[in-house]
């Protein structure tokens, strides 16, 4: 039986040639490519600075740390994302507090947003949904009325559009990830863009050590060996290999994203008139990503949904459970999930359907085929 996952990288002759060459040349640590990529990923979204690193939970981490906030502030984000968001505010002694979802793009509400700040609110983690912007100006507002840093964690996102413009610098710092899943992929890797130079000067020590000079900077017949360690960093660098993969990705990125567009639209038209299903919302002054595609099910239990479409090959998967669910938060916070109600419901129906730029139409009829089949055998 043929098996599709929920998400797949697409990689061909190109992309192999890519990092072949490099693994090839006299230099595969962080170097020439390194800076080739970041300067492809600046002028696609068109921000000034650009830090790879090595995924996209590493940029997070170096977001926040660049910020400087004060020990214990608390940093506002969504529940409804994988742990790694929540979990930049914890690495550096922050507190992730979360704020509740709008159902139709999943995305944080902001008037949920503002419930939640308090005089230690310093920051806010947004997260573009599967890969439809949040609502930014709404957002922006808040944070300059408070005098609030923001961080995008747009790690579903790139490539999509908000009123007409690229995301990548509506926010003081914007974070991607590369895993094999997203749009385009570096294997593992991510990378932070800003236009604040200061930030980004920050961000290109603390993924080396937190040290002022790469090992590229001091090599050669000329170079020096001094170097100083100004904050405490990691090693977070990405290597030359995977941003020679990067460029060769980027340069198709459009493409995938059109083809994911195309199987989203088609799943919209198919699943109109199931009564079991319910599509996500696209609002108009959005060009969506569709890092992946979910849907709410309608009197369907959700897990029985889950094991039958998997019996019939079909690689769903939920998006996310909620992460003040977990028992590590649940330790730390003791927090009640009937405080965040949309979240809750969006929770308990959601569903992730198959969407990558390499499934075929006959793939794609083959999952609305399925869709349609088991929530007719679970409708209650």
């Amino acid at each position: 039986m043929k098996y599709i996952p929920y998400g797949h990288q697409w990689i061909d002759d190109e992309d192999i040639a890519a990092v072949i060459n490099v693994l090839k040349s006299e230099w595969i640590a962080a170097g020439p490519k390194t800076e080739e990529f970041e300067a492809a990923l600046r002028e696609y979204v068109g921000c000034r600075h650009a830090a790879v690193v090595n995924s996209g939970t590493s940029a997070l981490d170096i977001a926040v740390q660049a910020l400087d906030l004060p020990k214990g502030s608390e940093i506002i984000t969504t529940p409804l994302t994988f742990a790694a968001t929540a979990n930049a505010a914890l690495y550096n002694n922050h507190k992730p507090v979360f704020a509740d979802i709008e159902k139709a793009t999943r995305n944080i509400s902001p008037a949920s947003i503002r419930e939640k700040l308090t005089e230690k609110t310093k920051a806010i983690i947004y997260v573009d949904y599967a890969g439809h912007p949040c609502d930014i100006d709404e957002i922006k507002e808040i944070a300059e009325e408070k005098d609030l840093f923001l961080i995008e964690d747009s790690c579903h996102s790139l490539g999509a559009e908000y009123k007409g413009k690229k995301i990548g610098c509506h926010a003081d710092a914007t974070v991607y990830s590369f895993h094999p899943v997203k749009q385009m992929t570096t294997g593992e890797g991510g990378a932070v863009v800003t236009n604040d130079g200061t930030l980004h000067e920050k961000h290109k020590m603390l993924r080396n050590h937190g040290i002022d000079r790469s090992a590229r900077e001091r090599f050669g017949p000329s170079a020096g060996y001094a170097y100083d360690m100004k904050y405490l960093g990691r090693n977070y660098r990405m290597t030359d290999f995977q941003a020679a993969l990067g460029i060769s990705q980027l340069r198709k990125l459009d493409s995938f994203i059109k083809r994911r567009r195309e199987i989203a639209e088609r799943y919209v038209e198919e699943f109109a008139g199931v009564s079991e299903i319910e599509t996500p919302e696209t609002k108009s002054d959005v060009l969506h990503a569709w890092h992946i595609y979910t849907v709410l099910l309608k009197d369907i239990d959700r897990d029985m949904f889950f094991a039958k479409m998997k019996e019939k090959g079909i690689g769903v998967n939920v998006h996310y459970i909620p992460v003040y669910r977990f028992s590590y938060y649940r330790e730390l916070y003791g927090i009640d999930p009937r405080i965040f109600p949309v979240t809750e419901d969006v929770y308990k129906r959601i569903i992730t359907l198959p969407l990558f730029p390499g499934m075929t139409d006959e793939d794609v009829s083959y999952v609305i085929d399925a869709v349609k089949k088991t929530a007719a055998e679970c409708k209650k």
